[in-house]
């Protein structure tokens, strides 16, 4: 293992960025959103990154960030659910620490990515088959850059967290699960 970062990878509304802050602050690490970290690079919402710029142009920031990350420790790396989809990154996300999948159900997914309008990538006239779509499409590469799943569809965020802690503690070799 080349640090001790959780990096985090999964559709959205999986869980990713809430579940990283958690396990973030439960281990005194520095949490990292790539998202979050383009839209303060680019200066505007990844919807008008799309909308500007098309999505190759976003996907290749994700890229940027993920390089910019390597050689950090102690991070907790949330990432955006697209990141999976070139194969360079999958192995950026290796070199950046233990690969934790989160996963959920597409109706949850469904569910809880209704109530944000912002995603650009569900802004069709069918969102729900658009998800079913983008699952079916992104599975396997969700399972080949992970090292360790959880679905998340029926656990709290702490519950998740502490799954995870306990795995962490494995593949580190901390002594107690923190």
């Amino acid at each position: 293992m080349v640090s001790n970062n959780i990096v985090l990878v999964g559709f959205m509304g999986s869980g990713k960025s809430s579940i990283g802050r958690i396990l973030a602050r439960r281990l005194g690490y520095r949490f990292v959103d790539t998202d979050r970290k383009i839209i303060e690079r680019e200066g505007m919402e990844i919807s008008e990154i799309f909308a500007l710029h098309g999505e190759d142009y976003f996907r290749e920031r994700e890229t940027d960030v993920l390089r910019t990350l390597l050689g950090r420790d102690q991070c907790v790396i949330a990432t955006g659910g697209g990141i999976v989809l070139r194969e360079h990154n999958r192995s950026l996300l290796r070199e950046l620490g233990f690969v934790v999948g989160l996963t959920a159900d597409q109706e949850v997914i469904f569910e809880r990515v209704s109530r944000n309008t912002t995603r650009p990538l569900l802004k069709t006239p069918n969102p729900r088959q658009t998800i079913q779509e983008m699952l079916a499409a992104r599975g396997a590469l969700y399972a080949a850059a992970a090292q360790f799943t959880v679905d998340t569809s029926l656990l709290t965020h702490d519950e998740v967290a502490e799954c995870i802690l306990t795995q962490a503690s494995q593949v580190f070799s901390w002594p107690n699960t923190p």
